[in-house]
């Protein structure tokens, strides 16, 4: 297979459901096809009903990483700077995973998140699209990426919110959005 085959970066973001959704969704549809996908999550604590269904299919990985104890705004300075050099870690960890198992395609979800709360450095995510595996497809999600992650996408899909039932006092409902 050549780049035509595989190889690109997709960003799924802005302020509406459904980013993370996008993701599994492509994950599902690599899976049937054959390819290999490493799926890891920032900002998450890895228990939500996607990653139970992702688990089953066949060539899929999910990517336990460490969840934060508690939200980043709530963090100090400190706490912010282990979690970033944790999920640097653990991200360059994935990295290396993908290269020596020869995966097709590495799912970040909330890696947008993730660098805007200041719990990932930009600047690693930014090496690794420029010196990735050719052939590995990559998809990125969260709110905002930044000029210079969308200048290294290959596509990018904004979703935004008309409506959501969470401003009317609705939480995350399990098997919706959990």
């Amino acid at each position: 297979m050549g780049k035509k085959d595989l190889g690109l970066v997709h960003i799924y973001c802005g302020e509406g459901k459904g980013k993370t959704t996008c993701s599994v969704g492509l994950t599902v549809r690599a899976s049937a096809y054959g390819h290999k996908v490493l799926f890891m999550q920032f900002l998450k604590p890895g228990t939500s009903s996607e990653l139970k269904a992702l688990r089953t299919l066949p060539g899929v990985t999910v990517v336990n990483t460490t969840p934060t104890k508690k939200f980043t705004f709530m963090m100090t300075d400190e706490e912010k700077a282990e979690v970033r050099e944790r999920n640097a870690k653990e991200f360059l960890e994935v990295v290396e995973q993908a290269k020596r198992e020869e995966v097709n395609m590495l799912v970040m979800d909330e890696t947008l998140g993730a660098i805007e709360a200041g719990v990932l450095d930009e600047d690693i995510i930014v090496e690794f699209l420029q010196n990735k595996p050719e052939k590995l497809e990559v998809v990125m999600t969260g709110r905002y990426p930044s000029d210079r992650l969308v200048e290294l996408a290959d596509y990018v899909s904004r979703l935004d919110k008309v409506k959501h039932p969470y401003d009317a006092g609705i939480p995350a409902r399990a098997g919706i959005e959990d």
